[in-house]
């Protein structure tokens, strides 16, 4: 080959690529497409994982959407006096302690959105299932069915302790129902999909494992959750948890968030829990609860050597109520409960638990450890006293005006065991944990006295009530406005 200048063959290289591409362009038709080699194609490999869109597909039309309004009174007053002005420490102390009163104030009726979540549809008739906390008290329920329906719902019942409630609508067919699935066998590690109204987006799905099983996390005495890593965000309330069948084996609930979105951390309320609840609110309105008459600790180490328990594990007694069912049947302070009717006692939990299903007036047997010695106690089931009140739980008898779950303190006063989000209560700062030590001018020792104080102060037309409170060992009154029940 002739041995080329860089001058001569840059010259030709030109050359080259001017024929190439006038070559190219010459090849054109008019009027023909011009085509490009197509890619070899890729196959991708599949992802691994469970497929959750038959499933949706399938339960998705039993998923609805609640909505609560209730309308409320509220308390409109003239402009404030300069001194009381916004920002004022005037205006901060009447922020805490209770707003402002005065003769001419006046009341007038504003509308307010009580709040949006979940449900869904557990019978063709209509009845349907959502969290208490969603539907509120007092409130007019309205569901949204998912193929666009919008219709006035009745509430059935609700119950607060464990934060369910049932709801009926008349469609004026029948409704896609479904079924629910059995918790108990449900495994930590299993694949979990849920549904609901996520932020009041609409139907959404989402999927995770079951992360944990019995959590308690102090919403109430019978705290039994499943722990769930399936994105759960306010809304979703009362949205159904499915296992791999298509069954409901939970209702979301609750989420553990310091920013109020989505952690990981989701809670469900187990269906074996939740077809109880719901067969006694569908046949009486509400839950009846067994009563023992007791207060319990749980057991650790040292205990457990002094009460010569031998094992970590029951309820110890550490208080017995006066003439109630466990005094009359012989049960002590410092006995240990280890079972009630053969089922095994690990934890004052399991026995509230067990003693809330059974029905009022049955006997039951109970087993217990006294000074290392086990003995049987045949036990008569009271009435639980939050099922008096012609019915209505005594927390919530009150509700209605304030918005707290109370329990008994053997130290005296009542404690405050839960506070419905969006309430007067939670309003005005009162937190789980919160002592009431007085009511108007009632000293309180049981959760009765704070319902017939309320009672009384609404009977007597009165705007409000003031609270004795001890939080962290320092006492405050506050002061909380009374809507009618």
């Amino acid at each position: 080959m002739p041995n080329l200048r860089p001058r001569h063959r840059t010259t030709i290289m030109a050359g080259v690529l001017a024929l190439a591409l006038g070559t190219t362009a010459l090849t054109v038709l008019p009027g023909a497409a011009q085509t490009t080699p197509e890619a070899p194609a890729i196959a991708l490999p599949r992802a691994v994982g469970p497929d959750f869109a038959d499933i949706a597909a399938r339960v998705g039309p039993s998923v609805v959407r609640v909505l609560a309004t209730e309308r409320v009174t509220q308390a409109r007053a003239p402009a404030p006096a300069p001194e009381a002005g916004p920002g004022s420490p005037m205006d901060e102390m009447l922020r805490r302690f209770g707003g402002r009163q005065g003769p001419q104030q006046r009341e007038e009726q504003a509308p307010r959105r009580g709040g949006q979540g979940s449900g869904f549809i557990i019978h063709a008739d209509g009845y349907i299932v959502t969290n208490a906390h969603v539907v509120g008290t007092n409130a007019e329920v309205r569901v949204e069915l998912a193929d666009g329906r919008e219709m006035p719902a009745r509430v059935v019942g609700r119950d607060a302790a464990t934060d369910i409630a049932l709801l009926k609508v008349e469609a004026g067919s029948p409704l896609p129902a479904l079924a629910f699935g059995d918790s108990d066998r449900t495994r930590v590690g299993e694949w979990v999909m849920a549904m609901g109204n996520p932020f009041g987006l609409g139907g959404s799905v989402t999927a995770g494992i079951v992360s944990a099983r019995g959590r308690q996390i102090g919403a109430g005495p019978y705290d039994d959750f499943i722990q769930t890593d399936a994105p759960i965000n306010p809304g979703n309330s009362g949205g159904p948890l499915f296992n791999m069948a298509g069954e409901v084996v939970g209702v979301n609930t609750a989420i553990y968030s310091p920013s109020g979105g989505n952690i990981g951390i989701g809670f469900a309320v187990p269906s074996k829990m939740v077809t109880h609840i719901v067969g006694q609110l569908r046949e009486h309105g509400r839950v009846e609860r067994g009563w023992l008459g007791v207060s319990l600790q749980p057991m650790d180490r040292d205990l457990a050597q002094a009460m010569q328990a031998g094992e970590e594990r029951g309820a110890l007694v550490s208080g017995v109520e006066a003439n109630g069912p466990a005094a009359k049947a012989g049960i002590q302070a410092g006995d240990v409960i280890t079972a009630i009717e053969g089922r095994r006692i690990q934890s004052p939990r399991d026995l509230a638990t067990g003693v809330a299903e059974a029905r009022p007036g049955r006997p039951v047997t109970v087993t217990l450890l006294r000074a290392g010695q086990s003995m049987e106690r045949r036990v008569e089931i009271g009435t639980n006293p939050a099922n008096r009140d012609g019915g209505k739980p005594a927390d919530e008898a009150t509700r209605p005006a304030l918005g707290l779950g109370l329990a008994p303190r053997r130290e005296g006063g009542v404690s405050i065991a839960r506070v419905e989000p969006g309430s007067v209560a939670a309003e005005r700062g009162l937190r789980p944990g919160d002592v009431i030590l007085r009511v108007g001018d009632r000293e309180t020792a049981q959760p009765g006295d704070v319902v017939e104080a309320v009672n009384a102060a609404r009977n007597a037309g009165r705007p409000s009530i003031a609270l004795q409170i001890e939080r962290d060992q320092a006492r405050s009154f506050i002061a909380l406005p009374l809507r009618a029940a």
